[in-house]
């Protein structure tokens, strides 16, 4: 039986929508495989780690009929990467075995059986659907994905805070050290949510969410359940398990009144804090930031008593302050922002900095001071 029959680019980008939460090595042997379940001319594609599930349609010709099957979902992809964009290729079942077809080359592959493959359960409380246009949610998860905690024992922070109330959708994502926090107005009002979605889904909306298209294929419908998020976007459907615990009470984080407010160019503290950062040592990754009237200057230095000096002019007439910062935490903010300006909020020595920018009144990002 012909399963499917299309250009290598087509059959290709379907795979790849679908197979970027499959791990190489799983200790489930199936779970590294695509279930490929064909309806007459479409063919249904869907991967899963037994956290996330992952699935979209596509049409792909070849004969028509019902069938199903597991394959090996990199080896299909690297194989079909070999090949030229537009050759058509030909995906043929005979027994447990698959055969792809592309000019004069052939490939068979290793199938496992369809009723093998664990599917995701999916949740029968979810509550109301809403959209928000894809665009302004990867904005969103662009601004804050970077605070996410790695592999932290509270597991709660390793993921991102999705918090929806009224007309707005709020994002916060902390480490600890340093907290991000992003909003959108919603379209329509919605009853208050909130979950925490985990890091690979996270990081997996980010890869797929598209930054184009307006309208209703530009949109990404999301709807919550106790333990499970669903999505619908670009013609695919995403479940995926929610972090179960507390978030922080992250508006006790955020800091109020800060009296020492400067406003200057994002692109040239950037890039004062990078060459700063050539200096500080492997695992200290401190550097000092002087303000005073006029002026902010930044020092770094290393074991090997090296250091460097920066030098920034600034319109700026309050207090003269010296603090310490982990420089990775001030370059990840500035570098994951795509505005001109933004403004740096400071009380004293030993209280944490806010980060704002003039014109978007929903991002906020606090970073804790270090000792130096």
């Amino acid at each position: 039986m012909i399963v499917l029959k299309a250009e290598q680019e087509k059959v290709l980008n379907a795979l790849q929508a679908v197979a970027g939460i499959v791990e190489r090595r799983h200790t489930l042997p199936i779970l590294a495989n695509v279930l490929l379940r064909k309806t007459g001319g479409r063919i249904e594609l869907t991967t899963s780690d037994l956290e996330i599930q992952v699935r979209t349609s596509a049409e792909l010709g070849g004969d028509g009929g019902n069938f199903a099957t597991t394959v090996g979902a990199r080896k299909l992809i690297d194989i079909l990467r070999s090949m030229p964009a537009d050759q058509v290729v030909t995906l043929s079942a005979n027994q447990s075995k698959l055969t792809l077809q592309g000019g004069k080359s052939r490939f068979t592959l290793q199938t496992m059986p369809s009723d093998d493959f664990p599917l995701v359960q999916e949740a029968a409380d979810f509550g109301p659907a809403f959209s928000v246009p894809q665009k302004a949610l990867k904005g969103l998860i662009n601004q804050v994905h970077f605070a996410m905690a790695v592999h932290d024992i509270r597991y709660y922070l390793n993921g991102i805070l999705f918090v929806a109330e009224g007309k707005s959708l709020t994002l916060v994502a902390t480490d600890g050290h340093r907290l991000a926090l992003a909003q959108a107005t919603l379209a329509a009002e919605i009853p208050k949510q909130e979950v925490i979605l985990p890091r690979k889904t996270v990081l997996e909306l980010q890869r797929l969410l598209r930054d184009e298209k307006d309208g209703d294929e530009g949109l990404i419908e999301m709807r919550f359940a106790g333990n499970q998020a669903k999505f619908s976007f670009s013609g695919m459907e995403f479940v995926t398990k929610l972090v179960e615990g507390k978030f922080p009470d992250y508006n006790r984080v955020i800091p109020k009144n800060h009296k020492n407010i400067i406003t200057l160019g994002r692109a040239p503290l950037l890039a004062s804090l990078q060459r700063a950062a050539i200096l500080t040592s492997e695992k200290f990754k401190g550097v000092r930031v002087n303000i005073e009237p006029g002026t902010l200057r930044i020092a770094s230095s290393n074991a090997e008593q090296e250091e460097a000096k920066e030098e920034l002019e600034i319109d700026y007439g309050g207090d003269s302050i010296e603090i310490g910062f982990n420089v990775t935490y001030l370059i990840d903010a500035l570098s994951n922002m795509n505005v001109e300006m933004i403004r740096l909020e400071l009380q004293d020595t030993n209280s944490s900095a806010l980060i704002t920018v003039p014109e978007q009144a929903g991002f906020k990002y606090v970073v804790m001071p270090m000792r130096i």
